[in-house]
């Protein structure tokens, strides 16, 4: 019994849609372990059994002498897989020097959807820095339709997806143009029919003849094809090769003279003994290939009204779930409104209540009264008595608050205040950053000062705050940092403003001032010397400070130098004094200037800060970084070269002076405490004379200069530099 037309049966469908659908697919292949697991990956995750593995190969330009029989060799593994699997092999060979643009131009002129590659053997890390792989290439450079998989051991390692749908086409992938690729139609022509993917059966034939038939037999509007763009002839030319290749007895004139003659018929109505004369006439092999377009057109128009119905769909239940939201929305309205009622409701209720309650207050209120105005007067100097008492009570209490809260010693500021002075603690004034918090520049009461502000998350800071407020409190010396004030309960600290800031700034010059003379440098010394020698002299207790460096040495505007940031000061007992020790059980300061004695054993003593002090008036007269110094003027010294170990800002240094100056310093950094020299008898009387002797010197050079005031002073810059 005879099919009728464009009845085809559904194995025969399915084998067509799988053909079509892996002449999409390529796999790229090269002598690697990775491409042969890239191809069976394909043919077991892509392909189906029956179907054809389309492998390209891409052979360098340098490589063009390349034989047959090593392209035999890398394909004869993949053509007995293939043979195992029952499956067809078609083989591909590209030249290019660029092995990822050759696969992404074959894949783009011929429609591939998926590009099979194994993954890279080289290094990632090389890879980075030198040329990308093929798989790094091909996932940049492939279409956006197209789907790169990237193979090793057989797993997907990377998948870059397809952002687009792909070009659809009636026609099948064309072939690469590259002269150098042996085409179908070229080993067609040689009788080599077995390694094209497209096989034409009788039953093929018969089922193409039964659609053209029908296809002829529909009027123009009906036909399915009427509303399709028509492909152009040079495709349509690529579509007949790539199906049939000419034989030597069929020309490609012929050939398109019979498809021209089967789709310009016009058969109103044409029965099955019509349709199998006109089959009987016409070639079957020309008919299956317009039956396969004809097929083609269908799948898509089908994939078309798939496309469709599933946006329609979509649009359906977008439209139901709007609809229910919409339900939802109302019901919650109502609910609301419910809830509303019931609780104004309840709220009128209760306000009815609440004015019984009010009348019954009244009533009672009222009954009360008279009573209330008999006991009245009995009570009023009762009353009054009690009053006068608490309140004198209140007083006594204020006066002995605030008489507890003052402290005679310092002037207590309230944090308004401190704000104000620092508007909000602005950045702009801020000028520096102390071992526990900030440093702003501030006007308290018409006057320059500067704020300490203790930072919240400073564990040992509020210690340190409390002791500083101790020490500073109770003394004054013009080498000491003067303590105006302090809000205790904010950890701030207010003192006398420095216009010229630290010693250590000034030093390293920072903000681009003009180097300290060497007169004005001896002076500094003996400053702190002085305020040093009153620390250990306190009474009754001596004082160390144990973090005596150039960063906690201040300078005003007439270079006199004052001691501050006593933080870390101990009183040492008098006992202890006695016998020049004290034994601490953790060690503080600043590395490079701590007492190596003290670091060792924690036997705190005054000569502790003598080895600061050393350290110190070397970085004076030098200008260098503590790390090292005593070894550098030793050996300064020794070479005698210690006029290159001088600061070189300075250009008239008394180089005998200086020496003396650094042999006193050196004395004062010995290792051992029992080495050092006595801060009262030996360091300061020196440290005064070369004061004395720089002093001289600047008078002498104040009398030798013209009359002018500004160009007589020794030393000056502006206080905004700092």
């Amino acid at each position: 019994m005879f099919a009728s037309p464009f009845s085809v049966s559904s194995s025969h469908s399915a084998e067509h849609e799988a053909s079509a659908r892996d002449s999409f697919i390529l796999v790229a292949v090269d002598r690697d372990k990775n491409s042969q697991q890239a191809a069976k990956w394909a043919v077991d995750k892509l392909l189906s059994r029956g179907s054809t593995l389309q492998l390209v190969h891409v052979r360098a330009e340098a490589g063009k002498d390349e034989g047959d029989a090593e392209i035999t060799q890398l394909f004869i593994s993949y053509r007995g897989y293939c043979a195992r699997k029952g499956m067809h092999l078609k083989e591909v060979i590209l030249d290019g020097n660029d092995v990822s643009k050759a696969i992404v131009d074959y894949a783009t002129n011929n429609a591939i959807t998926d590009i099979v590659v194994g993954a890279s053997t080289k290094n990632t890390f090389i890879k980075r820095f030198r040329n990308p792989d093929v798989p790094t290439c091909l996932m940049k450079m492939a279409p956006d339709y197209c789907t790169v998989h990237v193979v090793h051991k057989a797993k997907a390692i990377q998948v870059k997806a397809a952002k687009a749908p792909a070009p659809f086409s009636t026609l099948p992938p064309k072939q690469y143009s590259q002269p150098n690729i042996e085409s179908d139609a070229s080993r067609a022509s040689r009788g080599d029919w077995r390694k094209t993917s497209h096989t034409s059966s009788p039953m093929a034939n018969r089922n193409s003849v039964d659609r053209l038939s029908a296809y002829a037999k529909a009027p123009s509007r009906d036909r399915p094809l009427s509303g399709a763009r028509p492909a152009p002839q040079k495709d349509f030319d690529d579509y007949i090769d790539f199906i049939a290749p000419p034989r030597p007895s069929v020309t490609r004139s012929s050939f398109s003279d019979d498809i021209d003659l089967a789709m310009s018929m016009e058969l109103p109505s044409i029965d099955f003994a019509e349709s199998m004369e006109l089959s009987s006439a016409m070639s079957m092999e020309s008919l299956s290939f317009a039956g396969n377009d004809v097929e083609a057109e269908m799948r898509r128009l089908r994939l078309e009204l798939k496309q469709t119905m599933e946006m329609y769909n979509s649009a359906c239940k977008e439209a139901i779930d709007a609809k229910q939201k919409a339900a939802q929305m109302h019901q919650m309205k109502m609910e609301e409104s419910k809830k509303f009622q019931e609780l104004r409701d309840s709220e009128e209720e209760a306000l009815a209540l609440v004015e019984m309650e009010k009348a019954k207050c009244r009533a009672a209120l009222e009954a009360a009264e008279a009573a209330q105005k008999i006991a009245e007067l009995e009570a009023q100097k009762r009353l009054r008595a009690e009053w006068k008492a608490k309140r004198e009570a209140e007083d006594r209490k204020k006066a002995t608050d605030a008489l507890n809260r003052n402290d005679l010693r310092y002037r207590r500021y309230s944090i308004d205040d401190i704000e104000a002075a620092t508007h909000k603690f602005d950045k702009a004034l801020k000028i520096g950053e102390g071992g526990y918090g900030p440093v702003y520049k501030a006007v308290l009461d018409h006057t320059n000062v500067a704020i300490k502000i203790l930072r919240p998350d400073a564990s040992q800071g509020r210690k340190q705050f409390q002791q500083e407020i101790e020490v500073l409190s109770c003394m004054r010396h013009p080498n000491m940092v003067l303590l105006l004030g302090a809000c205790p309960e904010y950890g701030c600290l207010v003192y006398e403003y420095m216009d010229y800031g630290s010693l250590e700034d000034r030093l390293c010059r920072r903000g681009k001032t003009l180097p300290i003379p060497w007169s004005i440098r001896f002076r500094i010394a003996a400053d702190i010397a002085t305020g040093l020698l009153f620390l250990h002299q306190a009474k009754p207790e001596p004082l160390v400070h144990r973090d005596l460096k150039p960063a906690n040495i201040l300078l005003d505007h007439n270079f006199v130098s004052k001691i501050s940031d006593v933080g870390l000061a101990r009183l040492v007992p008098q006992s202890a004094a006695d016998v020049t020790q004290y034994r601490m059980t953790s060690t503080a300061g600043t590395f490079c200037y701590i007492d190596p004695e003290y670091q060792q054993t924690g036997m705190l003593t005054t000569m502790s800060d003598i080895y600061s002090l050393g350290i110190m008036l070397l970085q004076i007269i030098t200008a260098r970084s503590p790390m090292g110094l005593t070894h550098h003027v030793e050996s300064a010294i020794e070479r005698g070269a210690f006029q290159e170990i001088l600061d070189t800002a300075v250009t008239d240094w008394p180089v005998e002076e200086a020496l003396e100056f650094a042999k006193l310093a050196l004395r004062c950094a010995e290792l051992r405490k029992k080495d050092r020299p006595d801060l009262g008898k030996e360091i300061l009387p020196e440290l005064n004379r070369l004061r004395n002797l720089g002093h001289e010197y600047e008078t002498s050079q104040v009398s030798s200069t013209s009359t002018n005031c500004s160009s007589s002073a020794p030393y000056s810059f502006n206080n905004d530099d700092i």
